[in-house]
């Protein structure tokens, strides 16, 4: 087990120094938040596949994959499924706006299109939910130096966010997308080499069908409290997902958006069910783990040879940390950039930006591990975040790239009746369906009315239709 902590350690440093070079490139703001709009396709793959294999998509899947068997495919195939609508169809679209008005932020954007209160409201809310993924990759970390070491999670957890704002504070986005060519890179060969090994010493795959400890255990469409219902929460949340869509900002043109993200969605549908079976594996060879997270590191450690669990440590922590600069990305620039430069100081100048965001990158930081040392996992740490994203900016992004009809009241009536649904749905409900219709479906649900009962309202009262911002600009280059 040692020898797997000092791999990691010895990975990380290593991370930490190809971070710091990197840095040096960063000059100004725009390098920082968009890499200076000039993203090839090769550098936008690698940096939103590395951020979309995340906590979720390893430890999370791979737990899901242990507890409810092959259903739990629909955790990342939905975010598969998202972001080919990125690709082509919001991305393209959401660029040419961005590039033309140097927009920086998805709260630029929401400003330009409805106004300062839907900016802010927005903001706000999504500062809260992205704490709470933040908080789900430090918990993953956290798992894996438990299984390795023996490291108690508020340790593991504060350990890990020290680790993570260290190495994004020092670049941003510039950053980021040449290190996440390297995470992707191990992480990728991580897997490839670990699943044999992990399937052989399962029994092959003959007695990984054979193993059936549910009736649903092989039902890819529901088992447990996985299945379908994934693609409601998961699928908007990766079209309109803001640190997602300030990568787009940051490609150089559509046909980069179009490659990028398009062979992202494609790696993400492919490797869907790779999680799940070594779920499914590890409950195979320890069938009584008292987490179900537990499962990836317990793995690793314990159900392959040690050179093999090695590289595949080294991938998952590669994606607990690529993940985890994709939300103090969200974090940090929403700060900085929506709330610092928008209220308290309009004329900042970019070293006065770049010292703002590399504080507030410190106290995201610090309060991603605070949610962390108090949620129950993973995955509920994430599905928060994907929730409120989903509810909160699916409708009002759409409805104002496609339409220059609509008003600010209509987006704020989107965003308040998901949001009231949802909360209300987990307040009286804790969360459970109705008849299938889960808490996501039912906050987008209400998102969409309420949208159009507003904007049809106001449109018979004939009011100003683009009142508080300006209208779309989605023409061609």
């Amino acid at each position: 087990m040692h020898t797997h902590l000092i791999w990691l350690i010895g990975y990380s440093i290593a991370q930490l120094a190809l971070g710091a070079w990197i840095s040096r490139r960063v000059k100004t703001s725009s390098d920082f938040f968009v890499a200076g709009r000039a993203l090839g396709p090769g550098l936008l793959f690698s940096t939103m596949l590395a951020a979309n294999i995340g906590a979720g998509s390893t430890v999370g899947a791979t737990g899901l994959g242990y507890r409810d068997g092959f259903s739990a495919i629909w955790w990342v195939l939905s975010a598969g499924i998202g972001s080919l609508l990125l690709a082509f169809w919001i991305g393209p679209a959401i660029r040419r706006v961005a590039a033309e008005h140097d927009l920086r932020t998805v709260g630029d954007y929401l400003e330009l299109r409805y106004g300062v209160t839907v900016r802010t409201l927005i903001s706000g809310l999504l500062w809260v939910g992205s704490v709470f993924i933040l908080a789900g990759q430090l918990i993953a970390v956290s798992w894996i130096l438990n299984v390795i070491a023996g490291v108690p999670k508020t340790l593991g957890c504060i350990l890990a966010g020290v680790l993570i704002t260290v190495y994004f504070a020092s670049g941003g986005l510039l950053t980021s997308a040449y290190v996440n060519v390297v995470q992707l890179i191990v992480k990728l060969v991580g897997f490839a080499i670990a699943i044999p090994f992990a399937l052989s010493a399962s029994g092959g795959w003959d007695a990984l069908r054979a193993f059936t400890p549910t009736e649903t255990y092989w039902n890819p469409w529901q088992g447990g409290e996985s299945g379908l219902v994934y693609l409601a929460m998961l699928g908007p949340a990766f079209v309109v997902s803001p640190g997602l869509l300030q990568k787009v900002y940051g490609a150089r043109d559509d046909r980069t958006v179009r490659i990028g993200v398009g062979f992202n969605a494609l790696a993400l549908i492919l490797y869907a069910a790779v999680p799940v079976l070594l779920g499914m594996m590890a409950r195979v060879q320890f069938p009584d783990l008292p987490q179900s997270e537990l499962a990836l590191p317990t793995l690793l450690v314990q159900g392959v040879p040690a050179a093999v669990g090695a590289l595949g440590l080294a991938a998952v922590f590669s994606a607990e940390l690529s993940a985890a600069d994709a939300v103090l990305f969200i974090l940090t620039t929403s700060l900085s950039q929506d709330f610092y430069k928008r209220f308290r100081n309009p004329g900042a100048s970019d070293a006065q930006l770049l010292r703002v965001t590399r504080f507030t990158a410190v106290i995201a930081g610090a309060a991603g591990v605070g949610i962390a040392l108090v949620a129950a996992g993973v995955v509920s740490a994430l599905s928060i975040f994907y929730t409120i994203m989903g509810v909160s900016l699916f409708v009002p992004i759409l409805a104002g790239l496609y339409s220059t009809r609509t008003r600010s009241a209509d987006a704020l009536a989107a965003i308040i009746a998901g949001i009231a649904v949802v909360g209300g749905w987990r307040l009286l409900l804790d969360g459970k369906p109705i008849n299938g219709i889960t808490a996501p479906m039912g906050g987008l649900i209400a998102a969409i009315v309420a949208f159009l009962v507003v904007h049809l309202v106001g449109r018979a009262r004939g009011g100003d239709i683009n009142s508080g911002g300006r209208p779309p600009h989605t023409e061609r280059n």
